[in-house]
Parts: C-alpha cells; structure tokens; sequence
C-alpha cells in the first residue's frame, strides 16, 4: 500500500502551551501512535499559538489543513451548542473516575454527542479531562453575596457567562493571553481555570486565593475530520483508535499528578497564598443557583438539549453506583 504524506506525517495542534496536561496527553500520543504503527506514523505537536486560536485550529482541521487537534467545550460550544453542557456547574461527580467510562464510551456521548461532530465535519474521538476548575481572587469568595460587583473572567461561552451572573457576579470575555496584565492591572478581580493553567501563566501572582468550589471539571475534546479519518487505511484507523482507547487510562491518572505537583509548586513559590476550599453548605448555596443555568442550556442547546443534559446525569449517576 503506498502511503501519502497526510498518511505518514500528522500535525497535532493543542490549545495550551508545552508542560500543560494537553502537552503531556500530546506528547505521550505521539510517541505510542509512532511506536504502535512501526514509524509509519509521524506526529508534530504544535503548542498553544503556534499555528493559531482555538477557534482557528478547530478550523484547520474541518478543512484537512492538519489531522488531529484538542477542542474543548468552552469554544466549541459556539459552533455546536449542545456542547455547552460541559459549562453546567454541579454536572459532574466529585470522582472524576467516576466520569471515565460515561466520558468515555458512554450512551449518550456515543449516540448523542459525537454525531454532533460529524454534522460540522469533525470526528470525535475522545473527552479528556484536565482537572477541577478553580476559581483566582482578589478576595475570598465563598457565598454567592461575595460575588457581588465581582468581575469574573471567563470564556466567551453563553453558558458560561450565564453561569456567573447564575452566581452574582460580573462574568467578563477576555482573550487567555490577556488574563495576567487585566488581573495586574485589575480590570478583572478574577479567573477560572484548572490549577495547572493557574501555575504555568502565572496567574497566582497577581491574585490573593485559591476558591475550590468544585463546580466544574475542565475537559477538552481530541477530534479530527470525518473526511481524514473515514480515508484512513484501516491498518491504521485500528491503530488510531487503540491508542486513543488506551490513553484514557494514562490522562485520568496523569492530570490528577500534574495538578498536585502545580498547587505544590504555586504553595512554594507564594507560601501566603489563600486556599479556600467550599465546605459542602456553600457548595449548595451555588448549586441551588446552577439550576437556572439548566434552564438557559435547554433553552439555547438546542433540540437534543435536554435528551443530553439527562442522559449524562443518568450515566454519571450509574456510575457512581457501580
């Protein structure tokens, strides 16, 4: 069989930059993906802002320009709406094992979700998950009246934002990249992102607490082009979806490692730095708010809305009781 170049060299954009959980997930792919297929696969890895935004390299690979990249739900969801899902506070279990088989082969993610892709010329292949979302302060944030006035920043998502109005406070759109400068400068009194996004840009250092409301994970989508991976060969279409079958077990173990080793580290190098961690009474003044955020996916997600809001909740619910 002869090989095109498409075939033997795939690019592999990333949304985050070299050393964070999409790097290592990255890196780790590349070398089992080329030891899997004998080296008849190459892989590059591009880095955050390399080869362009988010939104840019979901672009390049509906058009074929490269053959495999990270999306997450927060800027997919403008193209694919159901997505936003992921955005909802109090959705997920606070095991984030008990998330990897409804994440990973799952009803509703197989019957439900991944077609959406294909209806934009994607293939899904994979949800990741990259840790529990934390909230960087100016101050201590532990009930909704905290959040008054409160300029949050987060990404452009309807859900999102609609999430922390949910919570009182003021949510702000603003390009990562700016994040550090608006907090220094104080356009922004805070930011929401996993720990290991907090210690690599810095974030903690012109911020005063760490909030833990564990209200959300952070998870991103690995997918490539229907149209690259129905012509694959399926010597290597095989080899493909064994790789990315077994890495679910090194990405779930993996994040949770770079997460303590990241907060260690920002410990280190503030030892004042704040951390608040919500006890179970605060938790449920915000997960009471979260219900209009429900609501609001519902009304925007479109048709399969609700059918995908329900049935992630069930498998995540028998999940939990296996």
């Amino acid at each position: 069989m002869q090989k095109s170049e498409q075939q033997s060299h795939w690019k592999f954009a990333i949304e985050e930059i070299s050393g964070s959980v999409q790097d290592v997930y990255a890196q780790e792919f590349r070398r089992r993906i080329e030891k899997a297929s004998n080296g008849e696969i190459k892989v590059t890895v591009y880095p955050y802002g390399t080869i362009g935004t988010s939104d840019q390299i979901t672009e390049l690979v509906a058009t074929g320009a490269i053959q495999l990249a990270m999306s997450s739900p927060g800027y997919l969801g403008k193209l694919i709406p159901e997505l936003q899902v992921f955005s909802i506070p109090y959705l997920f279990p606070e095991n984030i094992h008990q998330t990897k088989t409804p994440l990973t082969s799952g009803p509703t993610v197989k019957d439900y979700i991944a077609p959406l892709y294909r209806n934009k010329g994607l293939h899904f292949l994979a949800f990741l998950p990259e840790g529990w979302q934390v909230w960087t302060t100016n101050k201590k944030i532990q009930a909704p009246d905290d959040f008054e006035g409160f300029k949050m920043r987060v990404m452009t998502t309807p859900l999102l934002l609609k999430t922390f109005e949910s919570f009182r406070a003021n949510p702000t759109a603003l390009n990562y990249s700016e994040v550090y400068s608006a907090l220094q400068l104080k356009m922004i009194d805070g930011q929401v992102n996993p720990l290991f996004a907090i210690e690599e840009m810095k974030f903690y250092e012109v911020t005063d607490y760490l909030i833990f409301p564990q209200a959300s994970h952070f998870i991103t989508s690995l997918i490539t082009s229907e149209r690259f991976y129905e012509k694959l060969p399926e010597d290597k279409k095989k080899v493909l979806n064994r790789v990315v079958a077994e890495m679910q077990d090194f990405i779930f173990q993996k994040q949770e490692q770079i997460n303590r080793e990241r907060l260690a580290k920002m410990q280190k190098q503030k030892p004042d730095l704040n951390l608040v961690y919500l006890s179970e009474e605060q938790k449920q003044k915000f997960r009471n708010l979260s219900e209009n955020v429900r609501k609001e996916y519902i009304k925007i997600g479109g048709p399969k809305a609700k059918m995908i809001l329900q049935g992630l909740e069930k498998d995540f619910q028998e999940a939990a009781n296996d």
